[in-house]
């Protein structure tokens, strides 16, 4: 008898681990990609000589890639070249001003002693409980399906309950008064895209994840991670279809029965779709759609992205891998994202210069830029925008950093909201997903499962466990065990 085929729509970092986890398991499995390069939204660029990583810039939470290719029997160093990153980043609050986050807690501690007396002993009791919280994470809840509000329910989250029900900026501002460590330690909230104040304290394992674990950095980019589990996936037996858009999920008798793509039909026995939620269920009969536009419209979005590839014909000298700028008021960004959605009047912003750690990245004596700017979703996206925004952040740049950018640019490329939307059919042109606020946790979020059509499964950050790299790769590994168990 032949294996039962499995068809995945997309072929992000989702799609590529629930793969391999089935193909592994014996099913038959086929990846379909809409776009002609595999990796979804981290996806690559490259031109005269310069690579970009299109979208997720952060190798963070080292320890969850390692359990994905341990449980293959392989190790990360099969597949690609990791570093730890020293620095790993610099915040900027003026001309000059700012603070470096080295490699060691130590290190970082002396940093917010010197900022602010008595926050040293302070950050090393906030880290402490964020690392028993990234324990409780890891070992008891984000590995789970989202099914049952009892997922939540462990001995050590019932005497953790309080951190549920508070919230990440109400304990930062507690402990610390310097608004620049404030600023510093509500940063790492951004990656799971709400703000401070609706973003349950518990999630501060991320500030672990951040100072107590370290950031690093792949050789050629986060395009080589997602190199190397397609090239394990391969290795199982997955076959991998790119320029294979998918019109229509076909259902009959409310099972799946096959996919069709450019008109054709592709018999197959389960779906799973690691595209947009939202737009997947398009592709369904309207009786056989589990959410509503109305449902969507309704919630919390993590934001879209104005971002900028650009190639600079000289090394820079001031800056480092990574840059956060903060120079400007972080609250009156978060309410243009969240609560007034509005291009922002002054942006925080984010630059990254791989090319620095990393000669692979750009041509001897020229350096590759990223630039980043967090928005609202579903924005006026328009050309005459992405250059007013572009020319705001290299005069920022220039302005803190004295050093001359905008005479040593070769070429830049800009994506934002628009093109989310049609390279990823992201809702709204969101670029990482739903918000990790209280009401959108875990078994609050979207199902793994289709309610209403048998063998048709969903992965990725719109469901559990939430927007990330890292949450992705568990995402595959949560649906293909539901798939395994037949839950």
């Amino acid at each position: 008898m032949s294996p039962q085929k499995i068809s995945i729509i997309g072929s992000g970092f989702s799609s590529l681990s629930a793969a391999c986890y089935l193909a592994k398991a014996g099913y038959d499995v086929s990846i379909y990609e809409k776009n002609k390069q595999i990796g979804g939204r981290a996806s690559q660029y490259k031109k005269e000589g310069f690579t970009f990583d299109m979208g997720p810039s952060w190798y963070w939470m080292p320890d969850i890639f390692d359990k994905f290719f341990n449980d293959f029997q392989k190790k990360t160093s099969d597949y690609y070249q990791l570093s730890k990153l020293n620095p790993a980043y610099k915040v900027y609050f003026g001309d000059n001003d700012f603070i470096t986050i080295e490699d060691t807690l130590e290190k970082i501690m002396h940093v917010f002693e010197k900022e602010e007396k008595g926050s040293g002993k302070k950050l090393k009791k906030f880290i402490d409980k964020a690392g028993k919280n990234y324990q409780i994470a890891m070992d008891k809840i984000v590995y789970r399906p989202g099914i049952s509000p009892l997922e939540l329910v462990t001995p050590k989250t019932i005497q953790n309950v309080g951190a549920f029900f508070t919230n990440i900026k109400k304990e930062v501002y507690r402990n610390f008064k310097s608004p620049k460590l404030r600023q510093i330690l509500q940063f790492p909230v951004l990656f799971l895209g709400a703000k401070p104040v609706n973003t349950p304290l518990f999630y501060n394992f991320m500030n672990y994840a951040d100072f107590g674990i370290g950031t690093f950095h792949p050789k050629g980019g986060m395009y080589s991670v997602i190199e190397g589990i397609a090239t394990l996936a391969k290795s199982l037996g997955v076959k991998i279809t790119t320029d294979a858009p998918i019109d229509k999920i076909v259902v009959e008798s409310n099972k799946v029965v096959a996919l069709q793509t450019k008109g054709i039909k592709i018999p197959t026995d389960i779906v799973v779709s690691g595209a947009d939620y939202s737009h997947t269920e398009t592709l369904l009969e309207t009786k056989y759609r589990s959410y509503s536009e109305a449902f969507w419209s309704k919630k919390t979005f993590a934001p879209s992205s104005l971002l900028f590839y650009v190639g600079l014909d000289k090394k820079i000298e001031t800056l480092s891998h990574h840059n956060l700028f903060f120079d400007v008021d972080f609250d009156n960004h978060a309410t243009a994202i969240y609560d007034h959605p509005k291009w922002p009047k002054e942006p925080l912003f984010y630059v990254n210069f791989p090319s620095i750690s990393d000669d692979t990245m750009a041509p001897k004596g020229k350096e590759n830029m990223f630039i980043l700017i967090p928005i609202a979703v579903g924005l006026e996206d328009t050309e005459e925008l992405r250059e007013k925004y572009f020319n705001l952040v290299i005069d920022r740049l220039e302005e803190r950093t004295k050093e001359p950018f905008r005479k040593h640019i070769l070429f830049k490329k800009s994506y934002c909201v628009k093109d989310f939307i049609s390279d990823y059919n992201s809702y709204k042109g969101n670029a990482y997903g739903l918000a990790n606020t209280l009401s959108q946790t875990a078994f609050l979020r979207p199902k793994l499962k289709s309610k209403k059509v048998k063998n048709l499964y969903f992965t990725g950050q719109l469901t559990v466990p939430g927007p990330g790299v890292p949450p992705a790769l568990i995402s595959g590994k949560i649906v293909s065990d539901l798939i395994l168990t037949k839950k």
